[in-house]
Order: C-alpha cells, then sequence, then structure tokens
C-alpha cells in the first residue's frame, strides 16, 4: 500500500451509506470504522478516496447481507484537490469489498468509473476496473 499523491478531503464520516461498485454481490455497505485513524477524543472517524473502511453489508445477496467487510473507497461526493491542481468530484460515494489481509478485490470486474489515486495505493483494484479517471 503506497501513499497518495492527491490531498484527499475525507468527505465520507462514519454510518454512512455508499453503494457497492464490484460485482461480489453487495449493493450496499454502511462505514463503521476507517482503518488506520487516528483522531481526537470524541471525533467521529471519517474517510476518503483511497482509504481502508470496516463495512456492514446493508443490502445485497442473502449470503452477504449482515456481515463485516472490508472496503477501499473508490468515489466520494465531497471534492478534493490532487496535486496539479485540479479538483475532482463524483456524483455518488462508492466502494468496493477486499479481502482483509491482502487488500486485494472480492469481486472480478468494476463497471463504474473509479479515482485515479486508488489504483495507485492499490494496483490490484487498478487491473479489474474498467474506467479509471
Amino acid at each position: 500500500m503506497k501513499a497518495v499523491t492527491s490531498n484527499v478531503t475525507r468527505g465520507i464520516p462514519l454510518k454512512a451509506r455508499l453503494a457497492c461498485a464490484d460485482n461480489s454481490g453487495a449493493k450496499e455497505l454502511e462505514l463503521i470504522a476507517v482503518k488506520g485513524y487516528k483522531g481526537r477524543l470524541r471525533r467521529l472517524p471519517k474517510a476518503g478516496v483511497g482509504d481502508v473502511i470496516i463495512c456492514s453489508v446493508k443490502k445485497g445477496k442473502e449470503n452477504i447481507r449482515k456481515t463485516v467487510v472490508y472496503a477501499v473507497i473508490v468515489r466520494q461526493k465531497k471534492e478534493y484537490m490532487r496535486a496539479d491542481g485540479t479538483r475532482v468530484k463524483f456524483e455518488d460515494n462508492a466502494a468496493i469489498l477486499v479481502n482483509p489481509k491482502t487488500f486485494e478485490p472480492q469481486g472480478t470486474e468494476i463497471r463504474t468509473v473509479i479515482a485515479k489515486e486508488v489504483v495507485e495505493r492499490f494496483s490490484a483494484i487498478g487491473k479489474i476496473a474498467s474506467i479509471v479517471l
């Protein structure tokens, strides 16, 4: 896992609902924790593009619903700035499910757009993505 070159504003708070962008069987995820987050006392954790998060599956196939899974955020509504000065924002918040130990994707394809910062940090996600913006 490498560092991200962009200055990503963390715009997704705890208890936020995210769309699942891969074909792993989950449809909607709820953020319950941010991996590696170190914050101030009583401040709710926030996550941004490229962060590893722990989620609960709220909607999807019966065998994966109501389980706790690891995911990587691939899109966020809150705009963030890249190193070249451009600002990027998407129309929804989305994540894909990953393996907890190796951070490799559980699904086999991503048909929607994902951010370039995710591919910088996790190259295995870039291999299954169709559009990288």
